[in-house]
C-alpha cells in the first residue's frame, strides 16, 4: 500500500537539530487498519505529513501504490489569497474529480455559507478544518490519513463527520492518529507505536495498547 524506505526527518529548533525520524523502512500492511500512537513529540503528525506528501523527507522515499488522501483536517496546503471555493475547485482539478460536484459537496457538508467567498486567510482554525475534511469526503481517496479529526468543530459536526466517514470504510483503507483507546480499537486492527527509544509495529491492535500503556507507565515512573 505504502512503502518507506530509510526516512529521515528532522528540523531545527533554537540552533538545535532535533531528528524526529531515523532511516526508517516500513511497508504498510495491505488491506489493514493501522493505528500511529506514542507520546507527544514522538514523531506522529510528522510521519503523516511525510505519508501525505505535504512534507518531504530529509533523505530516503517514500512510495505510494495507492491514492492518498491529506491528513483529514489538515488546512497547511490552502492558498490564503483565495477564496474557500477556489481552494476548492483547485484541488479538484488536481484529482481529476468533478469540479462543480465536489463545490456542492463542501458547501453542503462544511456548513460554512458566504464565508466559502472569503479568503482563506480570513478563516479561523475551525473554519479551515471544516472546509479540509469536506474536501477530503468529497474525493475517494484509497486511504484516508487521520490526525485526531474528532477535535474538529462543534458536536454537531463531529458527529456528522463521523457518519460521513463511516461511508467511506467498506471500500478504503486508513492510517489513524489518536490519543483515543477506544477510537484506535474501533478503527484500528494493527499499528505502529512511536517512541523516543524507537518505533515498533504490533499485528495486534491490543498488544499495541498494552506496549503503549506499558511504555507510558516507564516514562513516568522516570519523571
Amino acid at each position: 500500500m505504502i512503502e518507506l524506505h530509510g526516512v529521515s526527518k528532522s528540523y531545527k529548533v533554537k540552533a538545535v537539530r532535533k531528528h524526529v525520524l531515523n532511516r526508517l523502512s516500513f511497508t504498510f500492511p495491505r488491506d489493514r487498519n493501522v493505528a500511529i500512537i506514542g507520546p507527544n513529540g514522538a514523531g506522529k503528525s510528522t510521519l503523516m505529513r511525510l505519508i501525505s506528501g505535504s512534507e518531504q523527507p530529509d533523505e530516503g522515499r517514500i512510495i505510494r501504490h495507492v491514492r492518498v488522501s491529506w491528513p483529514l483536517g489538515f488546512s497547511g496546503g490552502f492558498n490564503g489569497s483565495m477564496t474557500g471555493i477556489e481552494n476548492v475547485r483547485f484541488v479538484a482539478r488536481i484529482y481529476g474529480a468533478d469540479t462543480e460536484a465536489v463545490i456542492d459537496y463542501v458547501r453542503d457538508f462544511s456548513e460554512l455559507g458566504r464565508s466559502l467567498n472569503l479568503p482563506i486567510r480570513t478563516y479561523s482554525s475551525g473554519m479551515k478544518a471544516r472546509l479540509a475534511f469536506g474536501m477530503s469526503m468529497a474525493i475517494d481517496f484509497d486511504c484516508y490519513l487521520i490526525d485526531e479529526i474528532t477535535a474538529v468543530g462543534d458536536e454537531s459536526f463531529k458527529k456528522k463527520s463521523q457518519a460521513v466517514f463511516k461511508e467511506k470504510l467498506p471500500n478504503s483503507r486508513i492510517v489513524m492518529i489518536s490519543h483515543s483507546m477506544s477510537q484506535i480499537r474501533a478503527y484500528c486492527d494493527c499499528g505502529l507505536l512511536l517512541t523516543a527509544g524507537g518505533i515498533w509495529y504490533y499485528d495486534a491492535v491490543e498488544d499495541l495498547i498494552d506496549a503503549y500503556s506499558a511504555s507510558m507507565a516507564r516514562s513516568a515512573r522516570k519523571s
